[in-house]
């Protein structure tokens, strides 16, 4: 099949704006940044990559339930037991984050949330995993059930609480895909993650985010550390009603992911942007028809093109036509005609179906053999 290409397009006229021309780099051993409406990557590195998530795993935790809140499995005054296990292995005396739980006490299940949440506790992971699938390594494995099924295909769970076991892992892709979904699916129950504080047994404990008290807008998510993995969190925020979603992981301290969380927030909306510069329907060119009733047809987009790119890069954007050299009759109106090929300097990102317009119907015997007599006489 013959092909040529037609009009090569500049993205970058109008709509873009000066940045900082210097590549966008990170600390973080993985990072990725997502635009939350639209699930396009606006950056990414390393983030395929399967990962430790370290106590990141409770976003996964938190899912599951509000999963169960939502469908009536539970409500959110049910109460479940503090075992003894989940009072040793992630009570105070474990030495990790926790709720402050007593073995044997009563909790709902909105207070647990609150305590698995904003106080990244340990106990509440286990006694909510317990109290749905009896203990913590069925609840895993539901877990891990349920994030095949939602498309997070790196995702592999051995326990509720995201602390150390080898083969536990999801990558930064996944895990800003999950945050996507929950903040779609459960938006009332997302709210929890930008309380600021909560009370447990006289003890009174601040949400460990430090994006909610370094970057306006921001309203979620999850932090995670371990030895094994560095430090780690997920983020989201708003700003003048655009949210964008960041996962980074594998920093070197606290002080270290909370300043680079705050600064790659701020690059996911001064650095960044996302457009539309196509729509579905629009006509890019004329494709030449033989032995048609019409001589051409008009080849339009089959679907949006929206495009994510750092803004350092918009001069290097390019959109290109690239359409059958002609097309025979008969023509059904949508058959495929081309494609128009999107680029960032020599690299493709995108290609998009572009179709017929209309039908065109197949030319009389008479008109048929005019054009070919046409097609042998005339200098191609």
């Amino acid at each position: 099949m013959k092909q040529f290409s037609s009009v090569i397009l500049s993205l970058c006229a109008g709509m873009c704006v000066a940045l900082p021309a210097a590549a966008f780099e990170t600390t973080a051993a993985q990072a990725i940044i997502v635009d939350h409406e639209t699930g396009v990557v606006l950056y990414s590195h390393n983030a395929d990559e399967p990962m430790v998530p370290a106590s990141m795993t409770k976003i996964m935790t938190a899912y599951m339930v509000f999963e169960r809140l939502a469908d009536g499995r539970l409500q959110p005054d049910d109460t479940f037991t503090v075992s003894e296990r989940a009072w040793r292995e992630g009570g105070w005396a474990s030495g990790g984050s926790t709720m402050g739980l007593a073995i044997g006490e009563e909790v709902s299940v909105m207070d647990l949330l609150h305590g698995i949440i904003v106080q990244s506790g340990n106990d509440a992971c286990i006694v909510v995993a317990e109290g749905i699938a009896g203990s913590e390594e069925a609840f895993a494995q539901l877990m891990t059930a349920r994030a095949q099924e939602l498309g997070l295909d790196s995702a592999e769970f051995h326990n509720a609480t995201g602390l150390y076991s080898e083969g536990h892992e999801i990558s930064a892709h996944d895990l800003a895909t999950l945050a996507q979904l929950t903040i779609e699916n459960f938006p009332d129950y997302y709210e929890i993650y930008s309380v600021p504080a909560f009370e447990w047994g006289g003890i009174r404990q601040p949400n460990r985010n430090p994006l909610l008290s370094r970057f306006q807008g921001a309203d979620g998510m999850k932090t995670g550390h371990l030895s094994a993995s560095g430090y780690g969190l997920v983020g989201s925020a708003i700003e003048n009603g655009v949210r964008r979603n960041i996962v980074i992981n594998g920093l070197e301290s606290e002080t270290e992911r909370a300043r680079e969380a705050e600064r790659i927030m701020r690059s996911a909306f001064r650095e960044f942007s996302i457009a539309t510069p196509f729509s579905a329907g629009d006509a890019l060119a004329d494709v030449p028809v033989w032995l048609g009733t019409e001589p051409t047809v008009s080849a339009v987009l089959t679907e949006d093109v929206t495009i994510a790119f750092a803004s350092a890069e918009r001069n290097n954007l390019r959109a290109e036509v690239v359409l059958n050299e002609t097309v025979s009759a008969p023509v059904a109106e949508g058959d495929i005609v081309g494609r128009l090929e999107v680029s960032n300097g020599d690299t493709l990102i995108g290609e998009y179906p572009v179709a017929a317009a209309t039908s065109v119907s197949r030319a009389g015997l008479l008109a048929r053999a005019i054009e070919g007599l046409s097609q042998k006489i005339l200098p191609q």
